[in-house]
């Protein structure tokens, strides 16, 4: 990467953020000046962001698909026991044995 050429010739897709990081840290006195730049590099580089993006985003999916799967047990066990239960016509488990 230090080379500034990528894989098949040319400039590296990085190249210019390394550019801009570079002048930035060229002609500044204080380094922490250019903390935009670097993490602007480092982030091409790396994708330590976009990562951590996708993972939060695939980790809402799951939750909200668990959440609606447990939804529909719940529909599917109302719809499985009828009409009748769901009205408290009918107790089940032990309740209806306690009588």
């Amino acid at each position: 990467m230090a080379s500034g050429f990528g894989y098949h010739g040319g400039v590296s897709r990085c190249f210019a953020y390394w550019q801009e990081f570079s002048k930035c840290y060229a002609q500044t006195d204080v380094p922490s000046q250019c903390k935009a730049q670097a993490e602007d590099y480092l982030e091409c580089l790396h994708h330590t962001k976009e990562i951590a993006r996708a993972k939060a985003i695939k980790a809402e999916f799951i939750r909200k698909a668990e959440h609606q799967a447990h939804e529909g047990r719940k529909a599917a066990d109302i719809l499985a026991d009828g009409v009748i239960v769901g009205v408290g016509l009918i107790q089940r488990g032990e309740a209806a044995h306690s009588k």
